[in-house]
């Protein structure tokens, strides 16, 4: 692995840095959260058009930059970084990449370019809430779409094609995209298995609620479906499972990055203020114990850093990477995400603790994604069922050992 960035790499941090601090500071975030949509439509736009932001990792052939997991890391962690509010994420890190893997070349042509643009919004619903189990992060109920019954999401066949009935919860910009890809059980409960369907905005019998969530920047909905006519993504049969572990691999990877610069932003911040804030005479910095504290943080941050930068580097090789790279990265970069977070409220003081400081603007995203994504531990025991640590039964080195 060459852990040294390229010049094009550095240019994309650098060109989204210099937007983002001009066009999304603390009060222009809370502005966009307070929207219908919940994001800036006309920063996504120049997000699109500058810098082709929604098609990064999409081929070139579909409009897209035909870069990779590592790009669009680096990409993340800016808008980490900034907290900018987005559907990134949710189009450009689940939707999309979901769509080029199980998509038919039909479908790839008609959605990817519009998805590279910026000009249409995805976002991946699976019921339950159950996201980080549907993507392969925290392994538990294999039946985690409903296995067919009550409570699940179902797809039932027409003549004209299919039909889904069902709900689902916590759904990311579920109440603002222009496409919805919905995981569903199809069959009987005997011969049940998992199919991803295409719902449009304006399909008949769909309802879309958006929620009050932990983190307003992150928005999540509740999404309803009452026989809404729905189109099959790909051909049946399909490897869903493996083609959500797969994006769930790469997004791991970029939530890691995501959160190492919720991070890094909140420990530069810190560091800046107690230079200047002053108790019994002399600034707060300079007393030893804030310094350790710091220093705890800063190296916490730099282990987490080139976690996520190798999750993203194994992402982007072909075959199915190191068993539990991502996984394991995006834990620690959680948890050190919490850390500072918490620290930055801490070393603030009592203008930390007030409601309207950015800190807990930060500390909101941590805690969040830790519950959208986690919890940690289950994504540590995860990735350690995956290289076989335990059991002999992991597809890793550890499992041949």
């Amino acid at each position: 692995m060459d852990a040294a960035f390229t010049g094009e790499q550095e240019e994309i941090r650098r060109t989204l840095r210099e937007l983002l601090a001009k066009r999304s500071g603390p009060d222009e975030v809370r502005a966009a959260v307070d929207t219908a949509a919940g994001y800036d439509p006309e920063l996504w736009q120049r997000l699109a058009e500058r810098l082709g932001l929604p098609g990064l990792a999409l081929p070139e052939e579909y409009g897209g930059a035909g870069c990779g997991p590592a790009e669009l890391a680096l990409a993340c962690e800016e808008t980490g970084r900034a907290l900018a509010p987005s559907p990134l994420l949710a189009t450009a890190v689940l939707a999309a990449p979901l769509i080029a893997v199980l998509g038919t070349a039909e479908q790839c042509a008609e959605l990817l370019p519009k998805v590279a643009s910026g000009a249409l919004t995805a976002a991946l619903a699976v019921p339950g809430g159950s996201l980080a189990v549907a993507l392969g992060l925290t392994g538990g109920d294999p039946d985690w779409a409903g296995d067919g019954r009550a409570g699940g999401m179902q797809a039932r066949p027409t003549r004209d094609g299919w039909t889904l009935y069902g709900e689902a919860g916590q759904v990311l910009d579920g109440h603002s995209a222009d496409l919805l890809l919905v995981a569903a059980h199809t069959g009987g409960f005997a011969r049940s298995r998992t199919l991803v369907f295409l719902v449009r905005a304006d399909a008949p019998g769909l309802t879309r609620v958006r929620r009050t969530a932990l983190d307003g920047t992150r928005p999540q909905a509740t999404v309803e479906l009452r026989d809404v006519p729905a189109e099959l993504l790909g051909t049946d049969p399909a490897d869903v499972a493996g083609a959500l572990a797969s994006v769930g691999r790469t997004a791991a990877a970029v939530v890691a990055a995501e959160a190492v610069g919720v991070a890094a932003h909140c420990l530069d911040r810190t560091v800046a203020y107690v230079r200047t804030r002053e108790q019994f005479g002399r600034p707060v910095g300079s007393f030893q114990a804030v310094k350790h504290r710091l220093a705890d943080l800063y190296v916490q941050l730099q282990a987490a850093r080139s976690a996520a930068y190798y999750a993203a580097w194994d992402a982007g090789r072909p075959g199915p990477g190191e068993p539990g790279a991502a996984t394991l990265a995006l834990a620690q970069c959680l948890e050190t995400a919490r850390a500072v977070t918490g620290e930055t409220i801490q070393l603030h003081g009592g203008i930390g603790f007030t409601w309207e400081h950015e800190a807990h603007l930060y500390f909101k995203r941590a805690s969040a994604d830790e519950l959208l994504f986690g919890p940690v531990h289950r994504l540590r025991a995860a990735a350690a069922r995956s290289a076989g640590l335990f059991d002999g039964h992991g597809s890793g080195k550890g499992a041949a050992a």
